[in-house]
């Protein structure tokens, strides 16, 4: 697999996001995918609030949320079936303005590339929109996907053996994210200037129609729940034994 990032100009505020692509993108071969970051979809789609003071940005940020928890640091959120701090709501490369993320990622990335299919004359082509997320117990930001068309995010191996034959229960591959994480590596976090790739030989299995829920879970049935739930146990008895309730 090959991620070949591009450097651009500065995308403008409400600026057009197909002709920015065309102009910086000369070629997109068969089977290949596209990656746009979160921030130039949302330039493009209006997606912009003035930054009046810190009342506003938590009123905003619980406006975009389905839950909303301050916390020390920030606003843990969930919106639209993934955990992020702020509900997405960025500052950063944004010159003094809040930039939301954008209405539906899904039906952005379907509409993109849509458009880039007959621009590009090409049928097997994915569009994976990112963002960046905090990994619970880790340092640093990895890639996310926010919304993708052209290609299954999921692969499944339930049901397959492995290399001694048992059948495998439980195991899937986040493809989406994986790829997205591959992404932002190369296009950086920064003032790289590289808000477009293109990754050429994934091993993706690319389709017309994508299940926009195929990467959630139920909360109850995460994994990890049990664990946080544990901690906050641990956390609340010794404030009891404390007296700092």
């Amino acid at each position: 697999m090959v991620v070949e990032p591009i450097k651009t100009r500065v995308f403008k505020e409400s600026e057009s996001l197909v002709p920015f692509i065309k102009k910086n993108v000369l070629r997109l071969p068969e089977r290949s995918i596209l990656v746009i970051t979160q921030k130039i979809v949302s330039l493009s789609e209006g997606r912009i609030r003035e930054l009046e003071n810190e009342r506003t940005r938590d009123k905003i940020i619980k406006e975009e949320s389905d839950l909303a928890i301050r916390t020390k640091y920030t606003w843990l959120t969930i919106k639209d079936g993934t955990v992020m701090s702020s509900a997405g709501v960025d500052e950063s490369n944004a010159n003094g303005k809040l930039v939301l993320l954008p209405r539906d990622s899904f039906a952005s990335a379907a509409r993109i590339r849509k458009e880039l299919q007959k621009i590009y004359k090409v049928k097997r082509l994915g569009v994976l929109i990112t963002d960046s997320r905090l990994l619970p117990l880790r340092a640093g930001v990895v890639g996310v996907a926010l919304g993708y068309a052209g290609f299954k995010g999921v692969r499944d191996y339930r049901g397959k053996p492995d290399i001694f034959g048992r059948k495998l229960k439980l195991s899937r591959t986040d493809v989406a994210d994986s790829l997205a994480t591959a992404a932002v590596l190369e296009m950086g976090e920064a003032a790289e200037q590289q808000p477009i790739a293109i990754i050429k030989n994934a091993q993706v299995e690319f389709t017309e129609r994508v299940n926009r829920k195929e990467l959630h879970i139920d909360p109850k049935d995460d994994v990890y729940a049990p664990m946080f739930k544990k901690v906050l146990d641990i956390k609340f008895e010794k404030k009891k034994k404390t007296g700092k309730l």
